[in-house]
């Protein structure tokens, strides 16, 4: 039963919900197509439906946008991840779900009331010299409200929505349970991993819930930025802040949502583009942790053009290896070198299906090519990552997960900033920080370093050897030891031990012939053929014509056998 495959009874109630917002949004079929009308009709849950008509007529990626919004948080951020995977979705979705930054309505402080007393140990107006009832601004996880530290700081107070967790918590076992059967009954989705997916989804919303979590996220970027002074992270009040509450200071700025106002204010447009580029490739080329959401709601423009990013709360990681992956794709694109990318991009394709190898190749570097000669300045570096993207689409390859964050950022960030400055070229801005980089990792004491891990790791392996083996021979001894075989061409081996079978059961049959036919033509008496006993004579037709069949068959099956080599 349907309603047993994807949740249990305690998720009923949530499921008649989405089910129900899907119907309103026009995906009836949808709904009755994976069974939910007559499972949830069983349940005692009746769906209807009064709008479908005029939403059938907005495109499907506006009504995918808007059933996410009503959705709620947990749609909401996975529409939002989504936006980065241009890998999986054509550009009209990709739009839409950059849209899902959404500005969900406020509740009124006494809703929270009693989560923030039990936070803060007392009322928040005890604590706060100051604490605004009106809310700042509300999104689908939490809600901001301005307040005033007793010594006078001016600070935000951003409360996480009451029972949330608790919803969250539902809608991710259910977009597991829906992701395994839709990777058990869609097999064209299975090299994108569904499953995969959605609980590296469920990792990151947890952290996000999290909002400690974020505060240590915050610290840390601003750690890595220290010697950016043209960089404000704001500061986390850890006295008031843990897992649900998170008081941080105040930014007094213009949103990157407010760019025509730059200018009045005597702030250098170009200028702030250039070191919004500068902070945000220096977290992901050289520290690896960057800020994964840089949409304009998330950045503030200071006096003395500095540069102000909050909320932390999505933010990615590129290992080391991954970095040098990055660089080396990155300067290929900036470079135009198809040979680097070709290389990294078959990397990433690595063991997915069964691809054309060649035919990929091919495609990379024509793509590359054709920026031959283009100059750096006319270089748009996201839409070159956005064609990557589409070639893999095409290939139905997956990105790796743990890029599919940074391109999403690297295409905000160059659309932010041409809307600073008209002629910003996010190429000419990354080339010499990717060659530093670059540089950087080639310098003795870099190399001394890395040589110095190697050797280590070697020598924890031999060091380990005796204690492997050992065990090795113990699993042997038990009976415990397996061997795993892979046959790349199971199936044509398969085939060839069934023609040869057929083969050997026609040979005995021919074999039959001639020996029964001698035996009738020693017989005399009976009906003749040409003078000679007729079941004889057909016997030994038969078998001529069964020889005849079967040297046929050997030649052209060898032909074939060639042919697969």
């Amino acid at each position: 039963m349907l309603i047993e495959t994807l949740g249990s009874m305690r998720d009923i109630g949530r499921l008649a919900e989405i089910a129900g917002i899907l119907v309103r949004h026009g995906f009836g079929d949808t709904v009755r197509r994976l069974g939910l009308a007559d499972a949830l009709a069983r349940a005692g849950h009746a769906l209807h439906n009064e709008h479908a008509a005029d939403l059938a007529r907005l495109p499907p990626p506006v009504q995918v946008r808007r059933a996410m919004e009503e959705l709620g948080p947990t749609f909401v951020k996975l529409g939002q991840i989504l936006a980065g995977r241009a890998d999986l979705f054509g550009p009209e979705w990709i739009a839409e779900f950059g849209r899902l930054h959404s500005r969900v309505p406020t509740v009124p402080l006494e809703e929270l009331r009693p989560q923030l007393r039990e936070d803060l140990g007392a009322e928040p107006e005890a604590v706060f010299a100051r604490f605004d009832a009106e809310p700042l601004a509300g999104a689908s996880i939490a809600q901001v409200h301005r307040a005033q530290l007793k010594d006078g700081t001016e600070v935000i107070v951003k409360i996480r929505r009451p029972g949330i967790e608790d919803k969250v918590a539902a809608d991710l076992r259910l977009l597991e349970r829906l992701a395994a059967l839709a990777e058990a009954e869609l097999p064209a989705l299975k090299p994108y991993g569904p499953v995969r997916l959605v609980r590296e989804f469920a990792r990151s919303l947890g952290r996000e819930l999290n909002f400690g979590y974020e505060g240590r996220n915050a610290e840390r970027i601003a750690g890595n930025l220290a010697s950016l002074p043209f960089v404000v992270i704001p500061r986390v009040h850890w006295a008031y802040t843990g897992e649900r509450l998170n008081v941080q200071d105040h930014v007094d700025g213009i949103t990157g949502e407010q760019h025509a106002r730059l200018r009045d204010a005597g702030l250098d447009p170009p200028l702030l583009a250039k070191r919004g580029a500068r902070a945000v490739l220096k977290m992901i080329v050289e520290d690896g942790f960057f800020h994964a959401d840089p949409h304009p709601g998330n950045v503030f423009y200071l006096p003395g053009d500095r540069i102000a990013f909050i909320d932390f709360g999505m933010v990615g990681r590129i290992p080391p290896r991954r970095r040098e992956e990055l660089l080396q794709l990155l300067l290929g694109l900036v470079e135009r070198q198809p040979e680097p990318v070709a290389d990294v991009l078959l990397d990433w394709a690595g063991g997915a299906h069964a691809i054309d190898i060649a035919q990929l190749e091919s495609e990379i570097e024509t793509f590359v090519d054709q920026y031959h000669g283009t100059p750096l300045a006319q270089l748009s570096l996201a839409d070159m990552l956005s064609d990557v993207t589409v070639i893999l689409r095409e290939h139905h390859l997956a990105l790796p997960a743990d890029l599919a964050l940074l391109i999403k950022a690297f295409i905000t960030l160059e659309g932010m900033g041409r809307q600073l400055d008209p002629g910003f070229h996010m190429a000419s801005e990354a080339l010499p920080i990717l060659r530093q980089v670059l540089r950087a990792r080639y310098k003795p004491q870099a190399l001394a370093r890395r040589s110095w891990q190697s050797l280590r790791r070697a020598l924890a392996l031999v060091e380990r050897l005796p204690q492997d083996i050992t065990r090795l021979v113990r699993h042997a001894r038990r009976g415990r030891l397996h061997l795993g075989l892979e046959l790349a061409h199971l199936k044509r081996v398969g085939d060839q031990l069934d023609r040869a079978a057929s083969r050997l059961a026609i040979a005995l049959i021919i074999a039959a012939l001639i020996i029964g036919s001698s035996i009738v033509m020693t017989v005399s008496g009976g009906p003749t053929l040409f003078g000679l006993p007729a079941f004889g004579f057909l016997g030994f037709v038969g078998a001529v014509l069964g020889g005849v069949w079967l040297l046929r068959s050997i030649r052209s099956g060898g032909r074939h056998d060639d042919d697969a080599v």
